[in-house]
């Protein structure tokens, strides 16, 4: 029997406020454990929570960028159960009344557009952290991480691939990126993905029984484990079993999951309004202040650089990748350096050296400006574009302009062609074979006798110009 996958995805994702939601705790990552706490994140008898304004305002923004409708009313939720991270025994969050619902995220796979849409999008406080790795056997809780803002963003079940997965997490992280709401590190947990998977045969409209997968630290882990339980739960298919609705674990080293717990349901939880917090009220008056307040999001920039800039899709694509790659592009771009030009640096030889440098974009050392100054000189033929790649690791340490390095160095390209012509002649006559290979119709040769000049002239030879002189003067020989 054929089966396809349903997949539906829940995105939590630390929002990046200075202080915690319900606290002015401070949200900082890096802070010896249990810090940055105070009786209300540590669920003291008798405190009151406070909502952190600009929470409710990035959480609003996210849902605006997902093309979500609103709220005007929405409100709080304690959603119980018992866990050690859980000082409280419950968690604020919303159920539901969430701030921002119905709405959707359009992903690329294999060329092709597709619409994922968004259930909601819904405010809530994080947990602490366990550790299990004292020694002694014991295991501990930093408390750091209680009360720090949670945005779950919730999917439909339109996913129906491991592929599909990563695309949509991926296009879910850059929108929260260009929002600047999160860092999204994973490593730091700031984003945590979960998949929702079930199999039903094709043509059958009800749904499979889901098992919930946690526990996966990036978005390829992602696509292998559910990659991995849609096989698995085809084979207790076909071989008569039954699926069991659980939450199982990525075991990343060993590629499967593991069934961790049987899932809760909502009546699990036995949800019921937060009493100490007043009713969300986002009229339309704040919600135009945010939504004026919204980047240019990634799929329009993109249709943008490709219309503006005649740039293809693929290079679009990588330029908008993120937002500091795309504000750097067009720095270059308004510095008068040609699009096309300006993003064959950026994304060869520039992000090379970036990369090798362990720097992100962002903290490039080479001023937009001095890069397209540098692009101008091979433009006008003061340079080549070798001497360009030569001196673009300078440029990056010591700032100096490109013009005042070749200046120093003596790199001016020649373009006089009077010159050329002599080295030339010279080249054709210590290497006789090559140039009677190419008077005898191999193309190829002539390649080789331009390296050859190029060597000669210690690369400052005009490129273009180099190969018309040696054309011109193989022709001229052979009359």
């Amino acid at each position: 029997m054929n089966y396809e996958a349903v997949i539906g995805m829940e995105v939590h994702v630390e929002l990046n406020t200075r202080s915690k939601v319900f606290c002015g705790c401070s949200t900082n990552f890096h802070a010896p454990p249990n810090t940055n706490v105070c009786p209300v994140c540590l669920g003291m008898p008798g405190t009151l929570p406070v909502l952190n304004r600009q929470a409710v305002e990035f959480s609003v923004a996210v849902g605006l960028a997902l093309d979500c409708s609103i709220s005007r009313w929405s409100k709080m939720d304690r959603k119980n159960y018992f866990y050690p991270d859980l000082a409280k025994n419950y968690q604020i969050s919303q159920y539901d009344l969430p701030l921002s619902f119905d709405g959707a995220i359009n992903i690329i796979v294999g060329g092709e557009t597709k619409r994922i849409g968004i259930t909601r999008a819904h405010l809530e406080e994080d947990t602490a952290r366990n550790t299990h790795t004292l020694g002694g056997g014991d295991s501990g809780v930093d408390f750091n991480r209680s009360g720090v803002p949670l945005l779950e963003i919730v999917s439909e079940p339109d996913i129906r691939s491991g592929a599909e997965a990563y695309a949509y997490l991926t296009a879910l992280k850059q929108i929260l990126q260009y929002l600047g709401v999160s860092d999204c590190n994973m490593e730091e947990g700031s984003l945590r993905a979960e998949a929702n998977i079930s199999i039903r045969p094709v043509g059958q409209e009800a749904f499979g029984v889901k098992t919930e997968v946690k526990n996966v630290a990036s978005f390829s882990g992602t696509q292998k484990a559910i990659e991995y339980e849609i096989a698995r739960q085809r084979q207790i298919l076909e071989n008569g079993g039954a699926i069991t609705q659980e939450t199982r674990g990525w075991d990343a080293d060993r590629g499967i999951t593991v069934s961790q717990r049987s899932k809760e349901s909502a009546h699990d939880y036995r949800y019921f309004p937060e009493p100490d917090l007043a009713p969300i009220v986002v009229d339309t008056a704040w919600e135009e202040q945010i939504r004026a307040g919204l980047p240019e999001l990634p799929q329009v920039r993109r249709a943008r650089f490709e219309e503006a800039f005649g740039l293809s899709p693929y290079d679009a694509g990588v330029l908008t990748a993120s937002r500091e790659m795309a504000d750097y592009f067009e720095a270059v771009v308004e510095a008068k350096a040609p699009p096309k030009q300006a993003a064959n640096w950026i994304m060869g030889d520039v992000q090379a050296l970036l990369t090798y440098r362990e720097l992100d974009i962002a903290d490039c050392p080479l001023a937009p400006v001095e890069l397209a100054a540098m692009i101008g000189l091979i433009e006008n033929g003061t340079i080549s574009g070798k001497i360009a790649k030569d001196i673009l690791p300078e440029l990056m340490d010591t700032g100096k302009s490109a013009q005042d390095l070749i200046e120093e160095k003596g790199l001016v390209q020649i373009s006089d062609a009077d010159e050329l012509v002599t080295v030339a002649r010279e080249v054709i006559a210590a290497n006789p074979g090559p140039a009677a290979d190419y008077r005898a119709g191999k193309a190829k040769a002539l390649g080789f006798l331009v390296g050859q000049l190029m060597k000669a002239t210690k690369g400052k030879a005009n490129p273009k110009l180099a190969n018309e002189i040696l054309a011109r003067e193989l022709g001229s020989s052979e009359d």
